[in-house]
């Protein structure tokens, strides 16, 4: 057995940081999390935002302006994000945005195996903290996920 392998550090060098449109406060403190790792690391990060289904209306989706004015918004959210971390001395980093489905479903079907990350960061859920059925996406995604996941509360 290679023991050696056993104590070297784990260092993390592709972060998938996930922001939640809907949840500000979760978002801010995964954000902070996940920019503290990357620039220790000098890791690539991804920061990733879906369009939620539940967000439009029957309506709304069928209205070619109503989506093009969600993507313009969320394209807004993710490069304040990057600007930011980009101001805090982060040099690779790389907004992503996707859309048609749930958001666990599209992180671990599509983000994941486009950005390939070794982990993922998320926020805990600040809107329904007591609830048993958590709307956050961090337990499911730990559960699921083939890579690490760290859920910062």
């Amino acid at each position: 057995m290679d023991y050696k392998s056993d104590i070297d550090p784990l260092v993390y060098r592709r972060i998938l940081l996930t922001v939640d449109e809907d949840d500000h406060e979760s978002t801010a403190r995964a954000f902070r999390f996940a920019t503290t790792m990357a620039h220790d690391y000098d890791s690539q990060l991804g920061i990733v935002t879906v369009m939620e289904n539940e967000d439009l209306n029957i309506f709304d989706s069928l209205t070619p302006a109503k989506l093009a004015e969600m993507r313009k918004h969320l394209k807004h959210v993710i490069h304040e994000y990057v600007k930011t971390a980009e101001n805090m001395g982060l040099t690779k980093v790389e907004p992503l945005i996707y859309e048609d489905g749930d958001v666990d479903d599209v992180i671990l079907d599509r983000v994941i195996p486009d950005f390939k990350p070794d982990l993922i960061v998320t926020g805990a859920d600040t809107k329904f903290p007591r609830s048993r059925i958590s709307g956050a996406i961090g337990p499911r995604l730990a559960k699921k996920a083939p890579v690490s996941v760290i859920v910062v509360r």
